[in-house]
């Protein structure tokens, strides 16, 4: 469990990550002393060109990659101090990831591809509460159709119905907007923050989106591997 340093209202609490990757005798600094809290129901754009880190301390934040240093508290559990087995039941129902490449399983139809998840986490009516989410994202007439048949816009609306399903307390998407044009982008920005609302969860974004960093209620800037500002709007 957290220790007192990490705040009652803090969703995330991270202390002097540094995340080191390569070998040995080639070491590359990856994320350097990262400090951050990130309250309940915020939602946060972080930005920075390639390199600056954004995704890794993605992956760090969401229990995707462990930091070579430092702490990680989300959700009031201790992330630094598990092993895998108890790190993937602490992600599992508290953590929606929706990525760029919406990374939709393609024998799968619409309704499998979020319903599944939740059967293999062991939720009652998975096949119910995947259709309800996937026509929360404009997607009722489409459930039985397959990845191959969606248009990207609508395979996005499948991947953030699949990680809001389980009402995660955190979602993290990274480059959400960044495989699709500028009118489907608007629209994707307005269904995420929709479902943010809707499972009253806390929204960490990986964007070079202007536009979608400016919805945000707080930006962050990276570069090479540090937090240069941190600014509510």
């Amino acid at each position: 469990m957290a220790e007192p340093d990490a705040p009652a209202d803090s969703m995330i609490s991270a202390r002097k990550i540094n995340l080191t990757l390569g070998a040995e005798a080639a070491p590359t600094k990856i994320l350097r002393d990262v400090d951050l809290e990130i309250p309940h129901e915020q939602a946060v754009a972080i930005l920075g060109p390639s390199g600056s880190g954004k995704s890794s301390l993605m992956s760090v934040l969401a229990g995707l990659e462990r930091p070579t240093s430092g702490r990680v508290v989300v959700a009031q559990v201790d992330y630094s101090s598990l092993d895998e087995d108890a790190l993937a039941r602490a992600r599992r129902g508290s953590v929606g990831i929706i990525l760029q490449a919406f990374h939709l399983l393609p024998t799968m139809t619409a309704l499998e591809n979020v319903a599944v998840p939740l059967e293999l986490a062991g939720r009652e009516r998975a096949f119910e509460t995947a259709r309800a989410e996937l026509a929360a994202v404009g997607l009722g007439e489409r459930v039985g159709h397959y990845p191959a048949q969606l248009s990207g816009g609508e395979q996005q609306r499948v991947a953030i119905a699949r990680a809001v399903a389980p009402k995660p307390q955190i979602l993290f998407a990274d480059e959400p907007t960044g495989n699709l044009d500028g009118t489907t982008s608007a629209e994707i920005i307005d269904l995420l923050f929709a479902r943010q609302a809707a499972a009253s969860a806390t929204l960490i974004i990986i964007t070079h989106d202007q536009a979608l960093a400016e919805r945000c209620q707080r930006t962050i800037q990276m570069r090479d591997g540090r937090i240069v500002s941190d600014t509510l709007q």
